[in-house]
């Protein structure tokens, strides 16, 4: 599974914990050369510290300001000289139903799953382009393609990642860039930890318990995408728990 991924550089955001430190640890196993984005700045340099990565691979950054993921990227190219491989892994999931009205939990979703994801496009496709190749992995949800009670506003913003991820590839079929859109159920985060309503929160907090798997199983699936040769292009995965019915 390390063919084609030794060497490469690869940015992650969200990186700090769950999905995304799961997956600097698989790929860091495997030689990528990482530079890491998170807010949370102590636990970026830890995991960095963990993985013998040096300081620089730790990049304070939050998704909803563009100035900082640009940076993140810069910060990338300026110590390896390009950027392989982006993946938007940073995310929000503060699920409650519409009549509640928790409009700043809307805005923060919004700006979060859906902004910062174009945020990182933005970053990273200039150099892509001109260094001719690149891979973007974008991260959606089983919520992106089912949406229940209560997961509405979360539902629309991973559905929004599907659609920006085709019209991002049907773009860069000239510059030889790749796109995957990413969709796990119920994998090991801390996507529930979001959830403020006292009631939704229990109830995804069991459903996690019951059927969540452990964050690795997304880690391999990032590094399945990565490691096909460059002319294969799998554009998108969605995975679940075995158990998991929803």
């Amino acid at each position: 599974m390390s063919d084609n991924i030794a060497g490469k550089v690869v940015v992650i955001t969200g990186a700090s914990s769950g999905l995304g430190a799961a997956t600097a640890r698989h790929l860091a196993a495997a030689g990528a050369k990482l530079v890491l984005g998170a807010r949370r700045l102590d636990r970026l340099q830890a995991l960095a510290t963990e993985l013998d990565l040096g300081a620089a691979a730790a990049v304070e950054t939050d998704v909803t300001d563009p100035a900082q993921v640009k940076h993140l990227v810069d910060a990338a190219v300026a110590a390896h000289g390009r950027i392989d491989v982006l993946l938007n892994n940073a995310g929000l999931m503060p699920q409650s139903l519409l009549e509640r009205g928790r409009v700043d939990e809307w805005d923060r979703m919004i700006d979060v799953n859906i902004k910062g994801v174009l945020y990182g496009i933005a970053a990273a496709l200039p150099h892509m382009k001109a260094q001719k190749g690149g891979h973007i992995i974008n991260v959606s949800s089983v919520a992106g393609h089912k949406v229940r009670p209560g997961s509405s506003v979360y539902a629309a913003t991973k559905a929004a990642v599907r659609m920006l991820s085709e019209g991002l590839r049907q773009e860069v079929k000239p510059y030889n860039i790749r796109t995957t859109i990413i969709s796990p159920g119920a994998v090991e985060s801390e996507l529930p930890q979001s959830v403020t309503e006292p009631d939704t929160a229990k109830a995804i907090a069991d459903f996690y318990a019951a059927y969540a798997i452990p964050a690795d199983s997304f880690a391999r699936v990032v590094a399945f995408a990565i490691s096909q040769p460059e002319e294969v292009d799998i554009n998108e995965i969605l995975f679940r728990p075995t158990a998991q019915e929803l």
